[in-house]
């Protein structure tokens, strides 16, 4: 018979397999199986270069020279950048940067102003 567990979503007993994860047909919730939920709420903490916390909102400055990638525009040392948004990815703050427009930055090339 089927062993699955119940989807912890909506009670389903239909649920299947899918690599390392329970799919529920019914409601497309999906969870991994080793019992940590994917809705637990985990906090990711983004550093600066200095090993400050990061919060959506934070003014920063730009401690490197980054040259803007599909243009001959750089973004000078010492930029203050105003009002980031932390976002998920390799690239983890999301700004606007006066003369340039919208950039996504790393986390390591600012500091916390």
């Amino acid at each position: 018979m089927n062993n699955l567990p119940k989807c912890p979503s909506c009670g389903s007993e239909f649920t299947y397999e899918d690599d390392m994860m329970y799919v529920c047909p019914e409601c497309a919730h999906e969870w991994s199986k080793d019992g940590a939920s994917e809705d637990s709420n985990e906090v990711r903490i983004v550093k600066d270069a200095n090993g400050n916390v990061l919060q959506d909102g934070d003014t920063v400055t730009v401690i490197k020279d980054l040259k803007v990638k599909g243009s001959s525009s750089v973004v000078k040392v010492g930029t203050r950048v105003k009002i980031i948004r932390l976002v998920d990815g390799d690239h983890d703050i999301d700004c606007k940067i006066d003369g340039i427009g919208a950039m996504k930055l790393k986390s390591e090339f600012v500091k916390k102003a």
